[in-house]
């Protein structure tokens, strides 16, 4: 009997602590396949029937099972042909596994992981993938405290004399014992979004060791794109710091067409004037000004 899926996708961890699952809303058409049930108990007590279905390799998966995995890193053998297991998202197959997968360089502009701390996820929208990037109802931080080791240690970089400190938070007052600051505490782990339950992990000695020894404005730009990636940061970092035009003239990514992993390089000039935003049409006609003094008190070439 053909069955039509529809249950979160929950993050999953590989064995090295490198590879997560992003939770989706997915609806998945699994091709003819007979399912069996089996009982478990819910927090009430009461006996509860789940089916078990069958996904990709024609495994089987019960409820809070993986149904689509986006991979940390490129994994070699994945099979996205969908010549037997079609996910009907494009998505890919590899030995062993029940659940679809799709690696990095086969983000597209439509499947691609979601964020899971911008969250909520959304069930509103009848049939579709659902819309995890959606505007969220949970407050968004202006300043969070790893803010200040940022603007000290960008300040170091750019030549300003800093302090050793000692306590909790005790570095040599360097860009690169302040960055170590932040990187140490990511990667420590107390929780698992992956199994949503406590989790504890001491990941920090690696981090901290992986740490270029000279830290340059390209490094701290990517470590606060690692560090608020999707706090909407990012344009504003690239801009005050002039480094727009070095960083982001150009990226790769596949069409908006399902099954399409073939990654196109996108160029664009980003042009001097471009760094600074047109003063609003609106502010400019409530000013009492003649028309050329207005032209000129907007921002240049956009006059």
């Amino acid at each position: 009997m053909k069955a039509l899926f529809h249950q979160k996708a929950f993050l999953q961890k590989s064995k090295n602590l490198h590879e997560k699952s992003a939770m989706l809303f997915l609806f998945l058409f699994l091709l003819s396949m007979a399912g069996y049930s089996q009982s478990t108990v819910n927090k009430s007590g009461l006996s509860v029937i789940y089916p078990t279905l069958y996904n990709a390799n024609y495994l089987p998966i019960q409820e809070r099972s993986a149904v689509l995995s986006f991979l940390d890193n490129d994994t070699p053998g994945i099979d996205y042909s969908n010549s037997t297991c079609k996910s009907s998202i494009g998505a890919g197959v590899l030995p062993g596994r029940g659940d679809f997968i799709i690696a990095p360089s086969a983000y597209n502009r439509i499947v691609y992981s979601g964020i899971w701390k911008l969250g909520p996820y959304r069930t509103d929208n009848g049939t579709g993938l659902g819309n995890p990037n959606a505007g969220s109802t949970r407050p968004l931080p202006a300043v969070k405290f790893s803010e200040l080791f940022f603007i000290v240690a960008e300040a170091a970089v750019k030549g300003a004399t800093t302090t050793a400190v000692s306590g909790d938070y005790g570095n040599d007052g360097t860009a690169y014992g302040l960055i170590n600051i932040i990187r140490a505490r990511a990667g420590r782990w107390n929780f698992s979004n992956a199994e949503n339950a406590p989790y504890i992990a001491d990941n920090s000695a690696a981090m901290t060791a992986a740490t270029p020894a000279t830290i340059t404005i390209d490094y701290l730009l990517s470590e606060r794109s690692r560090e608020y990636f999707g706090d909407g940061r990012r344009w504003l970092d690239l801009v005050r710091t002039q480094e727009w035009g070095n960083l982001a003239s150009s990226y790769q990514i596949a069409s908006s067409t399902y099954g399409d992993h073939t990654p196109t390089t996108t160029t664009r000039d980003i042009q001097p004037y471009l760094y600074l935003r047109p003063i609003p049409i609106g502010q400019l006609n409530n000013m009492q000004m003649s028309t050329a003094d207005l032209a000129a008190y907007q921002n240049p070439t956009y006059q």
